[in-house]
C-alpha cells in the first residue's frame, strides 16, 4: 500500500492560512492560536455525513462549549494518520482541564476498506467514546464535505497496490460550524495543546443562521 499527501493547490491554500495567522492580532502573544486561521473563517456547520454503523447524519458542529476536530484520513494509513491522531491525543493530555470537551470526527477517505466497524475501532483506540466515525460510499457527498473544508483526497489501484493521497490537515470546529483553527501536518502537540487551552478559554460564540 501506498500514501501520500496531496501537494499543490491545497498546499498553496494552506501556506495562505498560515500567512493570516502570522498577521492575526490578539491581545498578546499567549492568546494567539498557534495554527493556521482563515479570514473569513470557513463554515463548515451546514455538511453532514452518516456516523458509525447507525448511519445517522452528523453535523459538523461542536456540542455547546465545546470543540470538533475534524480529521481526513484512512484506516491503513501507515504514518500521517496514527502519527496525527497521536499527536491529538497527547495534546488532550496536556491539557490541565477541558479536554472532556473535545471531540474527534474521522472522515474515512477510503469507504471501500474501512467499514463502519473498523473506523469506529481505529478511532476508539486514540480517544475512547469521545468520537465520531464518518462514512459515505457517495463520493459527491465526501468532495462536499472536503471542499467546505478546503480538503482533498482520491484511492487508486495499480500493480503496486491502493494508492491513496488526502490532505492532512486537522480542523477544529466550534459549536456554530465555523472552523477556528487548522493545523497542518507536523504541527507539534504542545501547539495543539496551546490552541486547545485558548479556544477552550474563549466565550461562548454567537450562533450563526443557517
Amino acid at each position: 500500500m501506498i500514501a501520500r499527501r496531496l501537494r499543490g493547490t491545497t498546499a498553496a491554500l494552506l501556506a495562505l492560512l498560515l500567512v493570516l495567522a502570522a498577521c492575526g492580532g490578539g491581545s498578546g502573544s499567549e492568546q494567539q492560536l498557534d495554527g493556521a486561521v482563515a479570514s473569513p473563517p470557513l463554515f463548515v456547520g451546514d455538511q453532514q455525513l452518516p456516523e458509525g454503523e447507525s448511519g445517522e447524519p452528523f453535523t459538523f458542529r461542536a456540542p455547546e462549549g465545546g470543540l470538533l476536530a475534524v480529521y481526513f484520513g484512512y484506516t491503513q494509513c501507515p504514518d500521517l494518520c496514527p502519527t496525527t491522531m497521536a499527536d491529538i491525543k497527547a495534546a488532550l493530555e496536556r491539557l490541565p482541564e477541558g479536554a472532556d470537551r473535545v471531540s474527534v470526527a474521522m472522515v474515512t477517505v477510503d469507504p471501500e476498506r474501512d467499514n463502519a466497524k473498523l473506523l469506529t475501532a481505529y478511532l476508539g483506540h486514540f480517544f475512547g467514546d469521545a468520537i465520531h466515525p464518518l462514512r459515505t460510499t457517495r463520493s459527491e457527498d465526501l468532495k462536499a464535505v472536503e471542499e467546505a473544508f478546503l480538503a482533498t483526497s482520491s484511492v487508486q489501484k495499480t500493480k503496486e497496490g491502493v494508492v491513496v493521497e488526502h490532505t492532512a490537515t486537522t480542523s477544529i470546529v466550534d459549536e456554530t460550524g465555523t472552523v477556528v483553527v487548522q493545523w497542518p501536518f507536523g504541527t507539534s502537540a504542545e501547539s495543539m495543546a496551546h490552541d486547545f487551552a485558548i479556544l477552550l478559554d474563549r466565550e461562548p460564540p454567537t450562533a450563526k443562521e443557517t
